[in-house]
């Protein structure tokens, strides 16, 4: 469901429509990059990586030595804190959507489930990525950039 709260038209006609968690959701589970921060080092980093929405929880492949990695186990049984961001935005009309995911992160260990995500998630750089991290959503906020003729259909 989309939510209007009225909110004025922006240049060229555009105005930002805020998306509740489901329809969110939905739409970050139809693209399959998107882009993890974590803290490295107490600073903010940002990794582009693939991703899967599965029974609503967002998993990504990485490798080992990955810092998002290192950060994960940090987080012990509850996890550590994340955001997670995914969007299909058209660069010449601004049109678009983007969907910003805050929750815990933790590698999955159960060598069943690994299996599973490694056959789900096909990496894309070229680099073994023989770890899963799975990432609980606990805030979910999303937006659709539309025309200035009323909210698209999403």
């Amino acid at each position: 469901m989309i939510h209007d709260h009225d909110r004025p038209v922006t240049a060229g006609g555009r105005r930002r429509v805020d998306l509740d968690a489901a329809t969110a959701l939905r739409l970050l589970g139809s693209v399959s990059l998107g882009r993890i921060v974590f803290t490295r080092q107490a600073l903010p980093a940002v990794r582009p990586v693939d991703h899967v929405l599965d029974g609503g929880e967002i998993v990504v492949r990485t490798h080992a030595g990955s810092d998002v990695s290192a950060y994960a186990r940090q987080g012990g049984g509850l996890g550590a804190v994340v955001a997670y961001e995914a969007d299909s935005i058209d660069p010449d009309t601004r049109l678009g959507w983007s969907v910003v995911v805050t929750g815990y992160a933790r590698l999955v260990t159960d060598p069943v489930e690994l299996a599973r995500y490694r056959a789900m998630l096909r990496p894309w750089v070229d680099q073994a990525t023989d770890q899963a991290i799975r990432v609980r959503p606990e805030l979910v906020t999303g937006i659709l950039l539309s025309a200035d003729g009323g909210p698209d259909e999403v």
